[in-house]
């Protein structure tokens, strides 16, 4: 894989995924962009910060906003400023998350200054080039090699933060986190999207299907849950990968950040590759204590099943996601990506006899869209 460019992208953490812009700063409160100089001005000399240097650097799909600044430090060509306001947003998960995963050994931000009473973060820069970016590049180049590489890295560091990233006081990805999430397919994308409203049977269905998935996912070792381990919040760095986007950290399913790294919204890989990925990281989890005393120990296709019904739960969820973030809040562009996830969906509603009555139910989706969702056969189990 040809040398990428090392440089000056700052983190984006968002949910579910981080948007970059390149444009000058608008403050629409002038008491924020105010109080956002009183707390920034001390801190120009002490890390060698020009203030004339400022831009924005990224936005995403929360309230949260991103600035970067030269430094003329030598070892810190540029820093990142996170705008987080209150009470609309909370940064102290973030700073807490960021702590965890440096004691971890694992490479995330540094928190260098932080205001965390009025939403205002000053953090190291992980570099230049998204992970999503290096994959397409090497995609586009048919470097699949250079994929390889990365999605090996990706996966030695997810299994260091696994083992090592400590879960302790996290939130549990519960039973109740796991309904809300996947009631947001039926009520953003279903019906406020496409305008269908389910009779009682078709909801039935979709309560005795969510129930699956739902059990199938507390039955899984739990450990800390990045929730959205995917090439997008994933920097190429050194040590590589650089981790963004991990303020939303619980405490739940060993393989939800599998699914999230094999199943991405921007990016698919075919499925030999998937489960040459899943095995590598299988091979590796057993030989730790992450999967001491469980079927996946010793039943790598147990282990797949579960990570691709948690795959699912996760699918509809970001689908519902997407929809509510276009009808919402005016951010249409992330719905583009529905076909990708039904897609998804299709495969593992196909797969397993246990989940095929999803189907009538994503099929009509399927249809407004111009998909036929059933035309690749896939074996079920």
């Amino acid at each position: 894989m040809s040398r990428l460019p090392q440089g000056l992208r700052p983190p984006m953490p968002a949910s579910p995924v981080a948007e970059p812009i390149a444009q000058p700063i608008h403050w629409q409160d002038p008491a924020r962009e105010a109080a956002f100089w009183r707390w920034l001005r001390p801190l120009l000399p002490k890390f060698g910060l020009d203030p004339d240097s400022l831009v924005a650097a990224s936005a995403d799909a929360s309230f949260r906003r991103y600035f970067r600044l030269r430094s003329r430090r030598a070892s810190s060509p540029s820093m990142v400023v996170m705008d987080a306001p209150p009470p609309l947003e909370d940064v102290r998960p973030f700073v807490d998350i960021a702590g965890r995963i440096r004691r971890a050994g694992l490479n995330g931000p540094e928190i260098l200054a932080a205001d965390t009473a009025n939403g205002f973060l000053l953090l190291s820069d992980l570099g230049q080039t998204l992970y999503l970016d290096a994959l397409q590049a090497c995609e586009a180049a048919g470097d699949p090699a250079g994929s390889d590489r990365l999605m090996r890295d990706a996966i030695a560091a997810l299994l260091h933060w696994q083992h090592h990233l400590s879960a302790s006081g996290l939130p549990d990805f519960d039973e109740a986190l796991l309904q809300r999430e996947l009631a947001l397919f039926p009520q953003w994308c279903v019906q406020t999207e496409f305008g269908i409203d389910w009779t009682a049977a078709q909801r039935a269905v979709w309560d005795r299907l969510c129930q699956r998935l739902v059990d199938s996912a507390l039955a899984q070792p739990k450990v800390a849950v990045h929730r959205d381990w995917m090439p997008r919040n994933l920097m190429v760095s050194r040590p590589n990968p650089g981790i963004l986007d991990f303020q939303d950290a619980v405490r739940g399913p060993v393989t939800y950040d599998l699914a999230c790294l094999l199943r991405d919204a921007f990016i698919s890989w075919d499925e030999e590759r998937q489960l040459d990925w899943a095995a590598r990281w299988w091979a590796q989890a057993r030989k730790t204590p992450l999967l001491q005393g469980h079927a996946f120990a010793d039943d790598f296709g147990e282990c797949w099943r579960a990570t691709e019904w948690l795959g699912l739960q996760r699918h509809l969820k970001v689908m519902g996601i997407f929809c509510r973030l276009k009808h919402r809040d005016g951010k249409p562009h992330y719905a583009a990506d529905l076909p990708r996830f039904l897609r998804y969906a299709t495969q593992v509603a196909l797969r397993y006899v246990e989940l095929k009555p999803l189907m009538p139910l994503i099929e009509p989706l399927g249809q407004r869209l111009g998909l036929n969702l059933t035309t690749t056969g896939f074996s079920l189990r």
